[in-house]
């Protein structure tokens, strides 16, 4: 079982044994080797360490970001630049009344 320990400054220190990564293997169906079981357990608890080097840098005043650098989307002028085709797309449908496209009920 993959252990949490919460500490007071909100701070977390996770330890992955081979018996977790062999549990979420055969949930996702994995076939894994031992090595392979290995490999990943190494490569997940850096990972998490990882994660604990990030909850132990101070955030305290920053402000939340949308995306990781300062960017605006350009935006096009909202205009029409089509003609109207309806008349002429439902010209060409099986079924149309009032304007609307008549489909079988799928949904009872």
């Amino acid at each position: 079982m993959i252990t949490y320990q919460p500490y007071l400054n909100k701070e977390f220190a996770m330890s992955l044994s081979t018996q977790d990564v062999e549990k979420v293997a055969r949930l996702a169906r994995l076939a894994m080797t031992p090595a392979e079981i290995e490999t990943a357990r190494s490569q997940l608890s850096g990972i998490f360490g990882l994660i604990e080097e990030m909850q132990a840098v101070d955030t305290k005043g920053i402000a939340p970001m949308s995306h990781a650098q300062d960017v605006a989307q350009r935006l096009r002028e909202d205009k029409v630049t089509e003609t109207n085709q309806r008349e002429a797309f439902q010209a060409i449908a099986p079924q149309v009344e009032g304007g609307l496209y008549l489909v079988p009920q799928v949904i009872e």
